[in-house]
């Protein structure tokens, strides 16, 4: 039986992918064989401008001197997580259309956390299992009941879902990313993606993209390229004392995951059990993804014809190596020199099998991140690690408790960001849910380190004034999936739940730390240039459709870049 989503896609007449490779004129210099989307895990948008000077040409120096470079570029909604920022980018919609508001929210139906991707109708290709329940870093997966992965959950178009619209079907798509939730997004609803088992250190994907794997995954696995690494160690790449955060090593809040150190050089030994976990906290992660990648784009014959093919991937490593050792350490420091390498390899390789000049790229992040609160701390600021389980207070519930004559009976579950409110307990008493809300909301701001707690019912009728966290929480809403109550902490206070591992830093805030990120377009005869004006993600998608003349993604609420479809085009 043919996939729905294909036979949808080969019902359209031809005539669409004729119009689209023969029609007007494209605004850029030429029409595109390739678009690569490259996005950066947890790159705030002033990290690699912070250490331009000290790299090499290629990788960043490439975008800097080739490719117009947005240096005020800021997401739009509130909860800066990796599945929000991807579908983001790849949706050109905020969370309140493409629904994607955290990378777990509860399900009222079943009462259970849903992991933001997991489909429970497919499966993991060949039946290999890549949830590891018992990993350190990506608790985030804990959460899911299925091994399976689709864009199911994502009710808008994405770019790439448009593509393989304008060319009836003959684009090929493609997305790659240590995290499933890096790639799943950004393949959109008809493209193919791939992710990294941490289990067996293999690209893998789901039934919903393919029945079995192609004859080149099958071999690029049997190769085990990341057990070539069993018994080394991630070292510095130069010596230490050229590093600006030469110092930056082996503080208190950095984290040892399971032996994995604090200091250099951090041994990857031979324990599959954690093996290629480490990997991913490391520089390792991403060049297996380019390494993929380069396979990928060899096999599939990416780029070789007249129609356009995609092809994202997302590099992981800097947002894992963030969480662990936190922006500011030597770690993150020579994961970025690592990264812009690995970047470099890329641009090569594509500018050698396709050519730069037939290939439009954009460059972004899912989102930023914060210093450390004990960073913060030592410039003067008042900041604290705070845990979620520990924000309800007996003084809270109490007040709760004379008010409704009820305390936790009304909470029933904290993820943050979202009180999740018991609708049948309220119900059953015969409560106002919104008068709920709104007592609730009141006492949350009473506790040290919270700066708003945000009622959903009040964000819905805009009964909140003045507040610069209203419109950023509104556009993180989504009917039945969005909790009833938006917690925020104050800036540089860390909050992330005793349940899951600590970590050094973490992002998913509404602040500018979190939603900074750069925003680069290269290739395909683009101009270079600096763009100092506020743009937004949402921009990306917009952008990209209107450099290929083809109709934006259903909910896109960008506009269009003028300095990339207009102004910047080469002579």
């Amino acid at each position: 039986m043919i996939p729905p989503k294909i036979r949808l896609i080969t019902l359209l007449s031809s005539f669409l992918a004729c119009s689209f490779c023969c029609g007007t004129a494209p605004a850029v210099q030429q029409q595109p064989r390739l678009v690569l989307q490259i996005t950066i895990d947890g790159l705030r948008g002033d990290m690699p401008l912070r250490f331009m000077d000290a790299l090499p040409p290629g990788g960043f120096r490439y975008f800097y001197e080739n490719g117009i470079w947005f240096t005020n570029a800021y997401y739009q909604h509130s909860n800066t997580e990796t599945i929000v920022g991807h579908a983001t980018l790849a949706t050109g919609a905020q969370p309140a259309e493409h629904g994607m508001i955290g990378n777990i929210w509860l399900d009222r139906e079943s009462g259970q956390l849903h992991y933001n991707i997991e489909d429970a109708e497919y499966s993991v290709v060949g039946d290999k299992s890549f949830i590891d329940k018992k990993t350190e870093i990506d608790p985030t997966q804990r959460a899911a009941r299925s091994e399976g992965r689709s864009a199911r959950a994502i009710p808008c178009s994405t770019f790439s879902d448009e593509l393989l619209l304008a060319t009836a079907g003959q684009a090929k798509v493609f997305a790659v990313s240590v995290k499933d939730r890096g790639a799943v997004p950004l393949a959109g609803h008809g493209g193919k993606a791939f992710w990294f088992n941490k289990k067996s250190g293999e690209f893998i994907s789901s039934t919903y993209y393919y029945d079995a794997y192609p004859g080149w995954v099958k071999s690029w696995n049997n190769e085990y390229k990341a057990d070539k690494l069993l018994n080394t160690s991630w070292e510095l790449s130069q010596p230490q004392a050229r590093y600006m955060q030469a110092d930056a090593d082996d503080r208190s809040f950095e984290i040892d995951i399971k032996g994995f150190g604090r200091t250099f050089p951090h041994n990857y030994g031979d324990d599959r059990k954690y093996f290629y976990t480490f990997l991913t906290l490391s520089p390792v992660g991403d060049e297996l993804t380019l390494d993929f990648v380069q396979t990928l784009i060899e096999q599939e014959q990416i780029g070789r014809d007249q129609v356009c093919d995609y092809l994202a991937v997302s590099f992981s490593s800097t947002d894992y190596v963030s969480h662990i050792f936190g922006p500011a350490s030597l770690e993150s420091e020579d994961n970025l020199y690592r990264l812009d390498r690995t970047l470099a390899t890329l641009i090569t390789e594509v500018d050698k099998v396709i050519g730069l000049d037939k290939t439009l790229i954009v460059l972004s992040a899912d989102h930023g991140n914060p210093e450390a609160p004990e960073v913060m701390a030592q410039l003067g600021m008042q900041t604290r690690r705070m845990s979620p389980e520990r924000v309800s207070t007996d003084e809270i519930m109490a007040g709760l408790q004379q008010k409704f004559g009820l305390g936790k009976e009304l909470i029933e579950l904290y993820y943050h960001p979202y009180i999740y409110l018991n609708h049948q307990v309220i119900a059953d008493k015969g409560l106002d849910r919104q008068e709920v809300e709104f007592t609730i909301a009141e006492e949350m701001t009473k506790i040290p380190g919270i700066a708003a707690a945000l009622s959903s019912s009040a964000l819905q009728r805009q009964r909140f004034i003045n507040s610069r966290f209203d419109q950023l929480v509104r556009n993180n809403f989504y009917q039945g999936r969005s909790g009833d109550i938006y917690i925020i902490q104050q800036p540089y206070h860390h909050l992330v739940s005793e349940e899951t591992t600590p970590l050094a830093a973490m992002h998913g805030s509404p602040y500018n730390y979190d939603l900074f990120v750069p925003v680069v377009f290269a290739g395909n005869g683009i101009k270079a240039k600096t763009v100092s004006r506020l743009i937004h993600p949402v921009d990306i998608a917009r952008t990209l459709a209107n450099c290929l003349h083809i109709k934006p993604p259903s909910s896109a609420d960008g506009s269009v870049l003028k300095e990339v479809c207009e102004e910047n085009i080469s002579d």
